[in-house]
This record gives C-alpha cells, structure tokens and sequence, in this order.
C-alpha cells in the first residue's frame, strides 16, 4: 500500500472487532463499545442444574431458547423440560423471542450463548444432553515423545509455517483443487511476492507451524530461492556439536549404575490392590513403565505429565512403595507447605496398613519433630519423607536413599534446581507436572528424559465452565451465592500480598451471608495454618489467596474460583489454578477476570483465549504446547542456538537435532541401531478428501488429515472410522476412499514398500530392499500369476517392482485390486519374518 493510500485510510473511521480490549501500537480507539456475551455451559445431561439455570433466567426476565435439530428432537426436549417441572413453550423458527418465557424450536448453532444486557440466552440440545464420555483408550498404538508433541501443535489461518523443502511462509488455509480430473485437498502457503505453493494433505508432515526462541516474527522467503538452503545448511552445522553432547549425556545416563529393584511382590500386589478406586488405562501404563524402568540397573529418570486430580500421587506412592519393600528410603519433594502436609495426610492414609514410616519437613513441623525426623532419615527408620526445599538442607542424611519423587520441579528456583541435580546421581528419580514447561518438554522429545502421561479422566469427572470477562462486582456476587446455594465453596485469587485484607472485607461486605478469610505465603505459620484448616473444615464459605493454593491443595468441595487480574499470569499457572476445582461429581466454574476498559498485549489475550478454548479434560499437555507458542521456545539449549531456532523454527529445529543424533548414534560402534523401514508415498487417481459439505471446520479436518497420516494398523483406522461416524455422521465417498488409501498406506508400511503410484490404468508398488528381502518370493511369484494378465513382477534399478496394468477404467476397481495384492503378499512373509 502507498504512503498517500494509509494516510486516505487512517482519515476514514475505523471498526475494530476483537474478543478483548488490546494495545496496538499508536493507534488509541475513540470510542470503545463494550457487549457482554457469555459462552453457554454445558449441562452434561444435569437437568436439575439446568433448572436452577432456568429458575434464575426466569427471575431475571430473561427470553430463553432452546433449539433442537428437528422437530422431533424439539418435542423430545419440551417433554424431558416438562418432567423437571421447566415449561417450554415449542414455537416455529421465525418466532420472536419473548421476555420471561422459554421457546423451544428448530435450529443449529455450534454453541449456545447468554447476552446479559439484552436478557437473552440461547441453549442447544448438545448443551442440554451431551454427557461426558470417556474416550476409548487407544491401544495397540504407542505415540513417540516427539509425535506426542507435534499432534498438540495447532494450524491457525494467518500462522506462520515451515516447508522443509520451501522455507517459511504464511498458512492461508486449505483448497480442495482439481488437477487432471482428480481433487485433493491442499496446503495453502503464501511466500514472498505473494507466491502460493499448494502442498498435497497427504504431505501434511512436510509442513510444521513456526514457533521461534522468543516469540519473534520470522522472515518470509522467495519460492524457487537459494536462500532457505543456505540457511538451513547453517543451522545443521551448528546443530552437529549439541547433538555430540546430547549423545554423551545420553550414553552417559545408560552407562551409569544403579540399583535394580525386584519385581512386585506379594506386599506390593496386596498395596496396589489396597487402592480404593478404579485405576484408568493411563495411569496402569504409567505404573508398568515406572516399574519397569526400577528394575534396570540403569538409574530412572522419568517424567510423569497427568492433569491435576488425575492420580499422579497414586502413581508416585506405589513406585515409593517399591523402592521401600526394597529396603531402600524415598523423598517426596514439594514447592510448598501446604502440598507437603496433604501429601503427607494422603501418604498416612494410604500406607495405614503396612509397615512403613512417614516423615514430613516442612515450617508447619516443630523444631523437636523435625529434629526426630531427620534422625530417622540418618539411621534409616523413616522410609519415606515428604517436605519443601527443607529436604534440599545439608543436615538432611539418607541411611539409603533410593528413589526421589519431586512434584512440579519448574516451581523451584535454579539454586533448589542445582541441589536436585546433586542428589539425582545415581538414584531413580520420577518427576511429576500438570504443565510441563518447555525445556523440560523438548527433554523428553529428544529421549534425554522417558515421559509417560496420563491422559484418561477419573470417572464422574466433567470439565470446568470457563468464562473469561471483566471484572464485575454484581457478576461475582452472583458466582459466590450459585456455589453457597449448592452448599460448597469458593477460591477467589487475588495475588497482591499488601491488599488481600481490604480485598477480602471488600467480598465480605459484597456478599454478607458469606464467611470470608484470607491467606498468603507471608503469613506467620500458625495464622497460614488456621485459615487453611478453617477453610479445609468447612467453617469459611470464600478463601482469598495468593497462587499458594495453585499447587496440589484438593478439597472436593471447591468448585467455583474467580481469578482477579487473570491477564497478568502465565498459561499454565492458570491451568493449574482451574485445576483446584471440578475435583468431584459436580460441575464446576472458573471465571478469570480482567480490569474493565483495560487494554492487553497480545500476550495476555492469547493466554486468555487459550485458557478458555482449552475446557476439555486432560489439557495439560496441549496448554503446555500452546504455552510453547505464545512465549516462544525461549533458551532451551544455551543462548548460542537463539539464531538458529528463530532461522529454521523450533520444529524444525529440533527435528534436525534428532536426525543428527540418530546418524550420530549409528556411526557410534557402541550403538547398533536398525536402519529404519521406509515410509510409503502413494499417489492414485481418486477423490480421497475431506469435501467442506461433510466437514468444514479446518482446525478439525488438518486434526482428522493427521490422524489419517499416523495410523499404523488397521485397528487405528476401524477407530478412527467410528469416530467419525460418531463426531460427523455418515461420510461421503470421497471420505470412504481416503479410508481405502488410508488402509493400503498401513498394509505397504507393514511389507516396507517404498511406493504406490497409479498413472491412468497403470498402477506401480516398488519394495523397498529390506521389504523384498522380507518376503517368500516363491509363494509371490505365484500369488502375482493368479491375478492374470497385466500383472507383472518386474526390477527398477536394485529394487523391485509389481506393475499392475488394466484397461481405461474407473479407479475404485484399481484400489480394489491394489489392497487385495497387498493383502495377499502380506500372507507371504518369509517363515523367519513371521517368527521375529
């Protein structure tokens, strides 16, 4: 845009639309027209709530409407309203709203919403009904740490991407496109000059979103230019030195010794079967891998990522358990007081009936007790200690310390961190985190540190309501008696130490039937206690904290928080905040404020925005990666490789890093790594896309494309099918076929064939050399003269081929034929493949 052009423009009035009031730059708005539009909550099937809802619309003056998809649905939905004692009024689509009155009718929207000053709330019947549903636990198929971590990274319109091959451009979305009579669905990039490149979906691994060292914005490049490989032969040479030391730490880590523990025995299976609730799948693995890796020699170094109230600590006190039956002593190391006395209440509990010692150091603890303690660590008559930075003390001495627990390591600073690192040696250490911060991430990508997860929800757990909004007295007030009413409590967060007193008189006087106190971390011991168990009682409706409850505080009971000035913290000290409530079978609410009128940085609405978008159980890794993007991959391996990130982008960056470590390692003659079986690329002349008409939204259909590209049996593909059958309703053809394509891709994978490429009514499958190797080619050979003539074994340089040439024809027989061939090869791996 020329000079005269802006100014023109900047003369003419300006309409912002944005879901936060934000800063940006010399540009001041006049006029700031604020409306107040709140997401619907989901009911999850709670009619009652629903009613309570209903009550206070009603009370209110509110005009309420409820749609259904048909008409039926819409007389469904009046008749189960009408059995909770809520009349509905069934009203025909171009009705008005009427104040005061519920309206059933047809319509869809995605979501429903509430406008508080036009007194209107719109609720779909997903809202009403959708119940919370564990997802099926996925078997068979084991994610890598790195593909764990790259199926978080969303694809956003606007986004800044990678190609390998083409360099840094903008994400412009996807275009369904028709090249020779077939359509494809394509990635499209903007680079300099406004070029596009269009990346076929199924090459969908080619292209990484950008996410820099500090948050920067990167340089877009010329297609067809010599720039980007000169920049990328940089960064791989600088890339060769790290991946040297990551390799010695690692050879390192397996070349030291410590202690194998014995397998379970009868007091560990009586422990474990002493737990009084079902387990989820993900936590069972966790407890597998964990044991596993005790019994090794090697020393354990484990990272352990799970949301809060999803058995983390379960986990934790049967490795404990291990470690103790073994003779050895373990300590449990916390960031605050308050973790370490409900960690040591639950430890009690939980080691009630068997024969082991708990300590707890901590400022809650005597000077005589903790003197007691640290005698029995010293002789080896406490088994296991739970404590704060206290534990990191020179007079604390282990008789025999053999397992070291610490949970949230991020929350300590670097001299607590250095202390940790000093008593790692040789020991198996399991670290714990709700959130994992990045470094400790990219860690576990690169396979310095195992990671295991817990993503599975306990049962009777529903996600938390979040509302983001200013800050509004009435609003909270509100929020406070809809909790008391339903006989709970409420956390309200307040970070600002000075006036957390005049803050709680003022909710106090804000809301007087309520019992309101306070606390923080300057408080003197024994007040900080009190006002804990005052409220842990509960003898107080409100607690008003600092983040000292952020951190492991469980009481059930908790289910609102109201977060003040939520814009000042970080994604994941949210995450961790919102983690305090929903611990029980009821729904709970988080309402994180901000200042009215108060103008953001980008920063501050990104995390909102997140926090917000991400409601669904078991988020922690996903707020992690996204926490990741905003911040930016910040020094995670010494200030020096800044450039280079930002050059390349972290993605990529680290991608590289594992390609040298893995060629470094295979030169290693200590290290023999099997060279690894090639990926096949599949090219046929078929419609096999996602059309917009089944699925519009390009967030999900990019997730779906994944999904589709990481498959790795056929048992992935039969779950994914009935997914979206579940999620989306019956597909299309083309949907149908990418099933098929989807279906040969794990097939060839199996028999390691290199590719599959259909060019009009011939269709070529090249083994790779490992693959040809692999098979019975006596039985092939047979196999290929049954399908008759226009099948052909053939060579293509070392390797070789099948061709399968047919008439002019429509390409359904040809993927028939081609699954069929595959299959029938697949009978004939060689006697020794099947036996390995």
């Amino acid at each position: 845009m020329e000079w005269h052009e802006l100014t023109e423009r900047l003369n003419q009035p300006l309409l912002l639309l944005s879901l936060f009031l934000r800063y940006h730059g010399q540009f001041q708005p006049q006029n700031v027209i604020n409306m107040t539009c709140r997401t619907m909550q989901n009911f999850h099937g709670q009619i009652q709530l629903l009613k309570t809802e209903a009550e206070r619309w009603k009370k209110g003056d509110f005009a309420v409407i409820f749609l259904a998809s048909d008409p039926e649905r819409a007389k469904r939905l009046e008749r189960v309203l009408s059995d909770y004692g809520v009349p509905a009024e069934l009203v025909a689509p171009d009705t008005l709203p009427v104040h005061g009155i519920n309206q059933i009718t047809v319509g869809q929207f995605e979501n429903g919403f509430e406008l508080p000053l036009k007194k209107i709330a719109v609720i779909t019947e997903r809202e009403v009904f959708t119940k919370k549903t564990a997802k099926p636990a996925r078997r068979g198929k084991k994610l890598s740490n790195a593909e764990r971590l790259k199926s978080y990274n969303e694809l956003n319109v606007g986004d800044y991407v990678v190609h390998v091959d083409h360099g840094i451009g903008r994400y412009a979305g996807i275009e369904t496109l028709e090249v020779n009579g077939i359509h494809k669905d394509y990635l499209e990039i903007i680079y300099k000059g406004n070029d596009k490149l269009y990346v076929p979906i199924e090459h969908i691994d080619q292209v990484q979103k950008y996410v820099s060292s500090e948050g920067k914005e990167p340089k877009i490049y010329s297609l067809g230019g010599s720039e980007w490989k000169k920049v990328k032969n940089k960064a791989r040479s600088s890339i060769q030195d790290i991946a040297d030391d990551l390799i010695k730490l690692y050879a390192k880590r397996e070349a030291s010794k410590g202690y194998a523990f014995s397998k379970d025995g009868a007091e560990q299976h009586d422990f474990d079967a002493a737990f009084p609730y079902q387990e989820t799948v993900d936590q069972l693995q966790a407890i597998e891998e964990i044991k596993r890796d005790m019994e090794k020699e090697k020393p354990m170094d484990r990272l352990l990522c799970g949301d809060v109230g999803y058995g983390k600590t379960e986990v934790a006190l049967r490795a404990a358990f291990k470690a103790i039956a073994d003779g050895k002593q373990v300590a449990f190391l916390v960031p605050t007081t308050i973790l370490a006395q409900q960690h040591f209440e639950t430890a009690s509990e939980r080691f009630e009936d068997f024969p082991v010692t708990i300590g707890l150091l901590s400022r809650f603890r005597s000077r005589k007790e903790q003197m007691e303690t640290l005698k029995g660590l010293k002789n080896g008559t406490v088994d296991l200690v739970i404590g704060t930075h206290r534990l990191l003390s020179k007079d604390v001495q282990y008789k025999d310390l053999g397992l070291l627990i610490v949970d949230e390591e991020q929350r300590f600073g670097v001299t607590h961190k250095e202390k940790i690192k000093q008593l790692k040696a040789n020991i198996d250490v399991l670290t714990l985190t709700a959130t994992p911060i990045p470094r400790t991430l990219h860690m576990s990508m690169l396979g310095v540190r195992d990671l295991s997860i817990i993503e599975t929800p306990p049962e009777n757990r529903f996600p938390v309501q979040t509302f983001v909004m200013e800050y509004n007295a009435a609003l909270i007030r509100e929020a406070i008696e809809r909790e008391m009413a339903r006989g709970g409590q409420v956390y309200f967060l307040y970070n600002r130490v000075e006036t957390i007193q005049r803050m709680a008189e003022m909710i106090s006087n804000l809301v007087p039937d309520a019992s309101v106190t306070f606390a923080h971390g300057q408080m003197k011991e024994s007040e900080l206690e009190s006002a804990m168990i005052d409220f842990l009682d509960g003898n107080a409706d409100v607690l008003v904290s600092t983040t000292i409850i952020e951190t492991g505080v469980d009481i059930p009971n908790v289910n609102t928080l109201i977060v003040y000035d939520a814009d000042r913290m970080g994604l994941s000290q949210l995450y961790q905040l919102r983690g305090r409530v929903g611990r029980s079978n009821r729904v709970a609410y988080a309402y994180f404020t901000y200042q009215r009128d108060k103008v953001m940085n980008e920063v501050a609405e990104k995390r909102l925005q997140a926090i917000k978008e991400f409601t669904e159980l078991g988020s922690g890794f996903k707020i992690a990666m996204r926490d990741l993007s905003i911040r930016g991959a910040g020094n995670l391996l010494g200030a020096q490789q800044h450039g280079f990130i930002d050059s390349v982008g972290f993605d990529l960056y680290s991608q590289m890093l594992q390609d040298a470590i893995a060629e470094r390692s295979s030169k290693d003659k200590t290290q023999t790594t099997a060279p690894r079986p090639p990926k096949v690329t599949i090219e046929m002349d078929t419609d096999a896309y996602i059309p917009d008409a089944y699925l519009n939204d390009s967030l999900q259909k990019i997730d779906m494309y994944k999904r589709f590209k990481s498959a790795e049996s056929l048992q992935d593909i039969a779950e994914l099918r009935d997914e979206m059958i579940d999620r989306f309703g019956d597909y299309p053809r083309e949907v149908a076929d990418l099933f098929k394509v989807a279906e040969m891709r794990v097939r060839a994978n199996t028999l390691m064939i290199e590719e599959i490429k259909q060019q009009g009514a011939q269709t070529t499958i090249i083994f790779s050399e490992m693959g040809w190797k692999s098979l019975d080619r006596e039985s092939l050979f047979k196999a290929v003269s049954k399908m008759g003539n226009g099948v052909a074994l053939g060579s293509e340089g070392t390797k070789m081929k099948v061709t399968i040439k047919r008439d002019a024809r429509h390409t359904e027989p040809m993927l028939k034929e081609v699954t069929e061939l595959l299959s029938g090869v697949e009978r004939l791996k060689s006697p020794s493949e099947k036996a390995g």
